[in-house]
């Protein structure tokens, strides 16, 4: 039930990130205890690893479902230069899909901004969090949670928007496995993408949203139209009814039909 550390240490290619990993078997939140351990001086690349969290929570504070012992949950600890901060929120979801289908087989797209899907449901959300002091950053907490191998169908509430790697196999996967591949492919895309546009434009590739109609809420300001393009900092660019077009953040987005 619980994870075998040896065999995800034995998959492991990564020069800094997962070296050094914090295993809960229960928390409240993989962040809360990221957040402590940064603070006291983590190292970048340091894992925070929880079995089951009573406290999970994906973006603008919504409850994350997170039965013991099926999933992952997890917070890495990185500790970028300003100019980089942003890709993070491009490197996380492309991790997680080419760690699925490279485990899987299956084929994730990415909604606009980070989450991972399967056949437009939820498999994965991932929450990043960041303190920056002046013009640096002290840290940044990036907190994918993967749904592996957690009936879905047990959790009414998400069961017709969410998804999971046994529903789509038809069989429980290996946690390992999936977890290995991913932090190797955290790192790798971490450490590559500010060398160019390779890391950005394969994100870019496997976005659900582009072309689509779509509402943007963040806060108390509404914005719809058409999903046209994303920039560098993987800003969304949104073409409105009137053809001007408007520059937005990671905010809440609503698919139009």
């Amino acid at each position: 039930m619980w994870l075998n550390l040896a065999a995800v240490e034995e998959r492991l290619t990564t020069r800094f990130v997962a070296r050094r990993i914090v295993y809960l078997t229960s928390t409240t939140s993989t962040q809360d205890i990221a957040r402590r351990e940064a603070e006291a001086g983590a190292p970048e690349g340091t894992v925070v690893l929880a079995e089951e969290q009573t406290k999970g929570r994906g973006r603008f504070d919504r409850a994350w479902v997170s039965p013991a012992g099926k999933n992952l949950y997890l917070t890495l600890i990185m500790r970028p230069p300003l100019d980089q901060l942003r890709s993070l929120g491009i490197v996380a979801p492309l991790a997680v899909a080419l760690a699925v289908e490279d485990s899987t087989g299956l084929t994730p797209r990415i909604k606009w901004p980070n989450d991972v899907l399967i056949d437009g449901r939820k498999l994965s959300g991932i929450l990043i969090e960041s303190e920056i002091s002046g013009s640096a950053v002290q840290y940044a907490l990036v907190g994918p949670g993967i749904n592996v191998n957690f009936d879905i169908e047990q959790s009414p509430a998400i069961a017709g928007i969410a998804t999971g790697l046994s529903r789509e196999l038809g069989r429980e996967t290996s946690r390992e496995d999936l977890l290995a591949v991913f932090l190797n492919h955290f790192e790798s895309l971490y450490e590559s993408a500010p060398q160019g546009d390779t890391v950005f434009e394969e994100w870019r590739s496997r976005l659900d949203t582009l072309g689509r109609e779509v509402r943007v809420t963040f806060g108390d300001q509404v914005h719809e139209g058409t999903a046209e393009d994303v920039d560098r900092d993987g800003n969304l660019i949104l073409v409105q009814p009137d053809g001007t077009r408007r520059t937005v953040e990671a905010g809440e987005v609503t698919l139009r039909a």
